[in-house]
């Protein structure tokens, strides 16, 4: 029996016993012949994304007859603080998408329940270890998403080979930030305006922590102390921290990074590099064709490292039938569905049957190096602390500065007292 069956048939049986045992969940009625409603909220996304979750609805509402699923589509911009206000006011779905660094802050405010006991056991073994890292806080599994995410630097071959760089051939042989900035000497020297590398400075916000804590983790520093999370003291300041940060704001301090105040650095061909996520893989290769290669993020001491992590899916505290709300969620991560989206917005599939089928990052796939780094431990997880949303304000606003120019240390020192008043404040985050 092939794994797309078994699954199928799996979630018939979930259904069946939702229907024989669903006193276990709470407010049953116990007729077994009602239909149990269940409301779900996702955020917009691009159209691709937003049309196929709309389909996947449809089709697990007419795989069966027992749960049906409303679908609210809320814009993405305010998603977070929509959430915020609804769990304020107790109208919360059952199901509900959010981005999962915030997973943390919303297990301590008390809007979700642990969905690992809802789930398959074979399904949670077939999920990338990232998707468990980032769903997992204080050992219990509270979310999954059905794609993960990557990043790395994007380049045009014929640029590298005619100044005769070396092209990496995994993570595992990533350029060290010596021989990096001497690729982008190679190429300033042979380009008309110097400025050869696109760090997506046109993004803003969480794209700064996404893109450039990798670097911080790569030299030996991180954006908090893990081995508790209640300081960021000494490794968000640190020398490491410090040192990684000091070579980015000197690559745009000496000219070879393109602003792209137009999203068009890269495929208008100003410059031959660019720092980015899988989101912009097709778009880059309608441009360059066979031509474009997939590279690792330098690495700054420490090996490679990417960012991960993306939308997941929980179940919210106000669910009267958890089960109910679970069978939908291990629905959308059948093999088939998980494709579906993934063919959509060109992320890395979340269970490892998908990725190994999947055109893009299955083996010889042009994007199976984002797979790689997040099979192979390349990844680092946003910190799983309730404390992400102002460690990630902080450094935004650190990058921010140090890229128009202020003082590294002073930056990221502004960034952690930010961090640590927080954790103070907050009675160090600790179980309630």
């Amino acid at each position: 029996m092939n794994r797309a069956v078994a699954h199928t048939l799996a979630l018939l049986a979930a259904i069946a016993v939702l229907v024989g045992a669903c006193g276990q969940d709470k407010g049953d009625s116990g007729r077994k012949d009602q239909r149990i409603e269940i409301k779900a909220w996702v955020h917009s996304g691009r159209a691709a994304e937003r049309d196929t979750i709309k389909d996947q609805v449809a089709r697990f509402n007419r795989s069966q007859e027992r749960v049906h699923v409303t679908l609210t589509v809320i814009p993405e911009g305010s998603y977070n603080a929509q959430v915020q206000a609804a769990a304020l006011a107790g109208e919360l779905p059952d199901v509900l998408e959010f981005d999962g660094p915030f997973l943390y802050n919303y297990i301590w405010e008390g809007h979700l329940v642990p969905i690992g006991d809802y789930l398959p056991r074979d399904l949670k073994a077939d999920l990338l270890p990232s998707i468990v890292k980032q769903g997992t806080y204080r050992g219990r599994l509270y979310s999954v998403g059905v794609y993960d995410s990557g990043l790395g630097l994007y380049a045009r071959r014929s640029l590298l080979e005619a100044v005769g760089a070396r092209i990496p051939a995994g993570p595992g042989d990533a350029w060290s930030v010596p021989e990096f900035e001497g690729v982008l000497q190679n190429l300033a020297d042979h380009d008309p305006d110097g400025r050869v590398l696109d760090l997506k400075l046109n993004y803003r916000h969480e794209w700064y922590t996404y893109a450039f804590s990798p670097p911080v983790e790569s030299a030996g520093g991180d954006l908090i102390d893990r081995s508790d999370f209640q300081s960021a003291a000494g490794v968000l300041n640190g020398p490491a921290a410090v040192g990684a940060m000091t070579r980015i704001q000197a690559w745009i301090d000496k000219g070879l990074v393109d602003p792209d105040v137009d999203d068009n650095a890269f495929v208008g061909g100003r410059v031959a590099l660019s720092w980015a996520g899988h989101w912009e893989y097709r778009r880059y290769a309608k441009a360059y064709g066979k031509d474009l290669v997939v590279l690792p993020l330098p690495d700054f001491g420490h090996g490679t490292r990417t960012g991960q992590g993306s939308w997941n899916w929980g179940i919210t505290r106000y669910a009267k039938r958890p089960r109910a709300a679970a069978a939908f969620i291990e629905f959308l991560l059948r093999p088939d569905e998980v494709l579906k989206m993934c063919d959509a917005n060109a992320a890395v599939p979340a269970t490892r049957e998908a990725v190994e089928r999947s055109k893009l990052y299955g083996p010889g796939g042009p994007l199976r190096l984002f797979a790689d780094q997040l099979l192979n431990g390349y990844g680092v997880a946003r910190p799983r602390t309730p404390a992400y949303p102002v460690i990630t304000s902080a450094f935004q606003q650190a990058f921010e500065d140090i890229r128009n120019g202020a003082g590294v240390k002073p930056s990221l020192d502004k960034a952690v007292a930010a961090i640590d008043r927080d954790i103070r404040d907050n009675d160090g985050y600790r179980a309630p």
